[in-house]
């Protein structure tokens, strides 16, 4: 699939109920976070901390943060070295903020106000990084995204859990309502919104399996995010991009930049 779909997605709309979208997130976090999905990702994570001059990682676009306790852990015994990181957001999901600055004794927190991506603030230091999220911006606030990262020569990571694929949407379309049937009582933090909206009233997996499926289509391809930065304003600052494999054979498309 070389085209890129910029369809509807639920998540997106302003009106969309919030708690739909904070359960949405909350799938998506378990499921994340269960898998691995970002395992192959830790060497580029790590050549990116590197290259910061804050020894910490900004977390733009978190969504529900799936996978960042796994991914902070992974890091952490690949450097030798403890790695703090700061969730943010333009919508932040607070409850699941919390829940992960609980679960990780701190060394994961939280900006509690809405955060920019494209114009992030310059008290807010660290690598940049946005996982399963970039999808979500069209070409030109992606764009602004990119550039604010390379003219505040800042490292920034793009990470998709997915290698944009009709197999994947197919694999979603059979997998995503048995693996909501079984997973969604285990799902914390707990809410008697995600049973009600699951079980009898099924809004969240209808919701979660369309933006899904549209996420996919979204996607930006390697060539894609060439093309995007290619236009980008910014001397002695570099990008690599390009796709990795994780051991169940699902593909990450990345998208590192950092100043030379």
């Amino acid at each position: 699939m070389t085209k890129r779909y910029h369809l509807f997605e639920f998540e997106d709309q302003p009106w969309f109920p919030d708690f739909l979208r904070q359960n949405m997130m909350d799938f998506l976090r378990f499921s994340i976070s269960k898998l691995g999905v970002y395992e192959p990702v830790v060497p580029l994570l790590a050549e990116l901390f590197h290259k910061s001059k804050q020894p910490s990682i900004l977390d733009l676009c978190s969504g529900g943060g799936g996978g960042i306790q796994g991914i902070q852990q992974l890091l952490a015994n690949h450097l030798q070295q403890p790695v703090n990181i700061t969730l943010s957001d333009k919508f932040p999901n607070i409850p699941a903020f919390e829940l992960i600055e609980k679960e990780s004794g701190g060394t994961i927190n939280f900006i509690a106000q809405p955060v920019d991506a494209t114009n992030v603030p310059e008290e807010l230091t660290g690598c940049r990084t946005i996982f399963s999220a970039f999808h979500h911006f069209n070409p030109t606030v992606a764009r602004s995204i990119l550039t604010d990262a390379a003219q505040k020569r800042v490292p920034i990571g793009i990470f998709e859990g997915a290698g944009k694929s009709y197999l994947e949407i197919i694999a979603a379309l059979l997998f995503f309502p048995v693996i909501f049937f079984f997973i969604t009582p285990f799902m914390r933090p707990f809410r008697w919104s995600r049973l009600f909206f699951t079980y009898l009233v099924p809004l969240i997996p209808i919701c979660t399996l369309w933006d899904g499926c549209v996420s996919i289509l979204r996607l930006y391809t390697p060539q894609h995010l060439q093309q995007l930065t290619a236009s980008i304003p910014a001397n002695n600052y570099t990008w690599q991009t390009g796709k990795l494999k994780h051991k169940s054979g699902l593909k990450i498309i990345y998208l590192i930049g950092y100043p030379v």
